[in-house]
């Protein structure tokens, strides 16, 4: 019983399944993370020498412990001129933000606009298996929806 090679009426080509984009596929992985007794004047140099606004925190085994940023940095600033506080005495530990919104690698990137806005964030952090494995700014979902362009991404 040979092949029988059928060629009835022609199906219309098909529309290829829309793939999710996923966080995962447009998070930065390389980052610039710190350390809990940092000191804040390293973190400030760190932040300008790399040119972004905050950082995640994590310990020896890449867990996250939280985020700091420029603006907990300016309060230090602030804080030290105030209270005549030695800005050496000052570590991350007591200035990073612990209270830390996370973002699953497996999110749509959509949706993850969505929690830019609700949240105000700058920036997520993305933990896997208790882990530090990137995070995604609001550049970065801007990026994917340029990628997305004349794809139809509405649902």
């Amino acid at each position: 019983m040979g092949i029988k090679s059928f060629m009835g009426k022609r199906a219309a080509p098909e529309k290829p399944a829309e793939t999710p984009i996923l966080v995962r596929d447009y998070m930065t992985s390389d980052l610039v993370t710190f350390r809990e007794h940092e000191n804040i004047m390293d973190v400030m140099e760190k932040l300008i020498k790399h040119g972004i606004s905050g950082g995640c925190v994590v310990n020896e085994k890449n867990e996250l412990l939280g985020i700091i940023s420029e603006g907990d940095c300016m309060k230090q600033i602030s804080d030290s001129r105030y209270y005549n506080m030695p800005m050496a005495d000052l570590t991350v530990g007591k200035r990073m933000n612990c209270n830390v919104e996370t973002i699953d690698g497996n999110m749509n990137v959509m949706d993850a606009a969505k929690k830019f806005i609700e949240h105000k964030y700058r920036r997520f952090p993305i933990v896997e298996n208790g882990k530090l494995i990137g995070q995604i700014s609001q550049r970065d979902v801007l990026y994917a929806a340029l990628q997305l362009k004349g794809q139809n991404w509405h649902h």
